[in-house]
């Protein structure tokens, strides 16, 4: 499972690279093309924003995998490591808590957006579509800390980047 997770965690975020990437590229012909007096891609602003939620929820799993979340352990580093170990998984049970509290929501909210019909201004897109990326990547998130809550060893070697 652990491979599979690793697998999965490291498509979505190599596609969150490509919607950054695939912007990044509209956004600099739209500028040459203004800079050029021939306009500019229309609602280029909103595919920025939209590319970014996209981007940010595709990137959740990498992160939760490799624990790469902001951890302050100046009050911990005096502790035993088995206490800081013990720590670390309570931690880690709260942080699935919480992906799947976010999942939940969001799932929620997208639905509601979807019933609502809200669209973006110059390209009306519709806004629910944002939801999925965070989604998805709340889910994947849940599960992978789940995993390292349970198998903590396994987990551990495949989020090492080897």
């Amino acid at each position: 499972m652990a491979v599979w997770l690793d697998r999965i965690s490291r498509v979505l975020a190599a596609l969150g690279g490509l919607v950054i990437f695939g912007v990044a590229i509209t956004v600099a012909i739209s500028v040459v093309m203004r800079n050029l007096g021939l306009g500019s891609i229309r609602g280029d602003f909103e595919l920025v924003e939209m590319s970014c939620a996209f981007a940010a929820g595709l990137f959740l799993p990498l992160c939760q995998l490799n624990r790469g979340h902001v951890m302050v352990d100046l009050f911990t580093n005096w502790l035993p490591s088995r206490a800081q170990r013990g720590l670390d998984w309570l931690w880690l049970l709260f942080f699935a808590a919480g992906w799947a509290c976010l999942a939940v929501l969001t799932f929620h909210g997208m639905l509601e957006s979807r019933e609502y019909g809200d669209r973006t201004m110059l390209l009306s897109l519709p806004l629910w579509w944002t939801f999925l990326p965070a989604l998805l990547g709340s889910a994947i998130s849940c599960v992978i800390a789940l995993s390292q809550v349970a198998w903590p060893r396994a987990m551990a070697e495949s989020g090492s980047g080897d």
